[in-house]
């Protein structure tokens, strides 16, 4: 009988040695073999950054509506339980072995990838938990990635830019089309990005998807440090329009608009899955996305943020602005080879003062030799190397004091790496 572990360590080279293989072929043959269809309202959510935050957003809130609600995101920090959550919680490692022997006896010889068992777990967990709202992130890109075998009733494009230009185009049109291929016809299709991509408008347009774009069809306007306000036009019930919201527990200054997003899901499938407003504003309060733009209790301040690429780096830097003064600012830091670290580094190079680096311990991750030089061509100069990013932050810990500040940044894996040690 296997593990978990031994799953997962199987799954990593199984198909193609681990490489990304995108396409729909493969996993719908499963699925229909495995006779996946669910019978709930599901919510499919993609873009560059922020698609996370949005699935956080709707499954508090829908938990907190009494609801019980499946959702499906990626990757994991610490653990891949993390990925599959029923009212938030992680579910165990026996239903994902349970469901993994499921698919490994429906799939016969069809060759699956990491996610795409991943996805399909997910989906037939749902299922024999009878939920009654699924959520679930696309992993890449959204016409070929694994979760569009699953026909969405409301749609969530957060945002559009460059990032896995290796699989989705080097253009923030191709992208685009990329992410607006999980729209369905006559389904609502929501965007937090106006003006939209072009070729994102075209394709709603082309197959009759409901195209609801931020400060248009929904806007949000921010009164004070405490409180918030969404507005979706259309409409003008009080279901419709939820004023005088508490400001949302997760940090940064592009997460309202994140809330917005997820405000007009909810609004889209009022018919079918009422959420009162006591609901709305309790989920916003108690909403945890670890992560993203996280801050640690204590002194000094200490961030965690999971952004790598162009898009997250300018979001970060707008909200580091936001923060309080600092007196000493330190970056722990490190990437995978295949991101734009020039870019990023560009980007946010003016809010830190020390730079903490090591490298990743995963097969994409940069080499120590690399990420000291590409700092170097920045002109960053205040760095200190490490052999993991663990003893980098402990380090930086160690020699900051209660006015200091240290963010952890750059990857998935440099956050895990911190939270592990936590």
């Amino acid at each position: 009988m296997k593990t978990l572990s031994d799953w997962l360590s199987h799954l990593e080279t199984a198909h193609s040695g681990g490489v990304i293989d995108m396409g729909l072929t493969r996993v719908r043959a499963v699925k229909e073999q495995m006779g996946l269809n669910p019978e709930c309202p599901v919510i499919v959510v993609a873009g560059t950054n922020g698609k996370g935050s949005v699935c956080a957003y709707l499954s508090h809130i829908y938990t907190q509506a009494g609801y019980k609600v499946g959702t499906l995101t990626s990757p994991h920090l610490l653990r891949f339980n993390e990925r599959i959550t029923v009212n938030t919680q992680p579910v165990s490692d026996e239903q994902i072995v349970a469901s993994f022997e499921r698919i490994e006896a429906a799939r016969q010889d069809v060759s699956l990838t990491y996610f795409e068992f991943n996805t399909l777990a997910a989906v037939d967990i749902f299922i024999r938990e009878q939920v009654d709202v699924m959520v679930l992130e696309v992993g890449l890109g959204g016409r070929l990635d694994a979760v569009n075998v699953f026909d969405g009733d409301c749609m969530v494009v957060t945002s559009v830019d460059l990032d896995h230009q290796a699989f989705l185009g080097d253009t923030v049109e191709a992208v685009a089309f990329e992410k607006a291929g999980i729209f369905r016809s006559g389904k609502p299709a929501v965007c937090g990005q106006n003006p939209p991509p072009e070729s994102l408008r075209r394709h709603a347009e082309e197959i009759g998807a409901e195209l609801l774009l931020n400060g248009r069809d929904f806007d949000f306007s921010v009164t004070d440090n405490l409180q918030w306000n969404y507005r979706y036009r259309p409409q003008t019930s009080e279901a419709k329009n939820r004023n005088a919201l508490p400001i949302p527990a997760l940090r940064g200054a592009y997460q309202i608009g994140n809330a917005a997003c997820a405000l007009t899901a909810l609004t889209c499938l009022n018919d079918r899955l009422p959420v009162d407003i006591g609901a709305v504003k309790r989920g916003l309060l108690l909403v945890e996305n670890p992560g993203r733009f996280q801050v640690l209790p204590g002194r000094p301040l200490v961030v965690l943020d999971v952004g790598h690429n162009p898009h997250a780096a300018r979001a970060l830097r707008r909200s580091l602005i936001n923060l309080a003064f600092a007196q000493k600012r330190t970056a722990v830091f490190s990437m995978l080879a295949d991101k734009d670290i020039d870019t990023v580094l560009d980007t946010v190079k003016d809010q830190f003062d020390e730079w903490h680096i090591a490298p990743l311990d995963v097969p994409r991750g940069m080499s120590l030799e690399a990420l000291q030089q590409k700092l170097a061509e920045h002109g960053i100069t205040r760095v200190t190397c490490f052999a993991d990013i663990a003893s980098a932050y402990r380090d930086a810990l160690a020699k900051s004091g209660e006015n200091d500040r240290i963010v952890v940044f750059g990857s998935f894996h440099t956050v895990a790496g911190v939270l592990a040690t936590l």
